[in-house]
C-alpha cells in the first residue's frame, strides 16, 4: 500500500496546487477567468484519478471528468450531481485553454467551478481517508 499512498499523494498535492492556483488568481486577476476555470477543472480530475488509483480502477489518459466518473461508478455509487457539476468543468481542461476559444464566465460562474474543485476535494479526502492534515484542509 505505500507505493499506492505515494502515487495517490502525488496526484493529490498536484491536485492541491491546482485548487490552490484557481483561488490565488481569483484573489489577485479575477479577470483571468478562463485560468481559474483551467485550474479548477485539472484538479476536479487529479482528485478522481487519486480515487481511481486507490480503487485500483486503469484509466486512460484523458482530460475527460465524465469519462472518469463513469470509470469510478463501476466500483461506487456516483450521485447525478456529481456527473453534473464535473459537466460544468469539463470543457474547461482543453478548449479553453487556446485563443480561438472565447468563453466568457461570470463571477458566480468562476465561484462556482472554485466551489465544485472544493467538493471534489473533500469527496477524493473521504474516500481516501487520509489522515494527513497535509489533506485535511486547502
Amino acid at each position: 500500500m505505500s507505493g499506492q499512498f505515494e502515487e495517490i499523494k502525488e496526484w493529490m498535492e498536484k491536485a492541491d496546487h491546482d485548487l490552490g492556483s484557481a483561488k490565488v488568481i481569483y484573489l489577485h486577476l479575477p479577470e483571468y477567468f478562463d485560468t481559474i476555470a483551467f485550474h479548477c477543472q485539472q484538479a476536479v480530475e487529479k482528485y478522481l484519478k487519486a480515487v481511481l488509483i486507490y480503487y485500483h480502477i486503469d484509466f486512460l489518459r484523458s482530460h475527460d471528468l465524465i469519462y472518469l466518473l463513469e470509470l469510478l461508478s463501476a466500483k461506487i455509487e456516483v450521485d447525478d450531481s456529481k456527473f453534473k457539476k464535473a459537466f460544468s468543468l469539463n470543457n474547461f481542461g482543453v478548449q479553453i485553454r487556446y485563443p480561438n476559444k472565447i468563453v466568457k464566465l461570470s463571477k458566480e460562474e468562476i465561484e462556482a467551478a472554485i466551489e465544485i474543485s472544493e467538493e471534489f476535494r473533500r469527496f477524493a479526502v473521504k474516500i481516501i481517508g487520509m489522515e494527513s492534515s497535509k489533506f485535511d484542509a486547502t
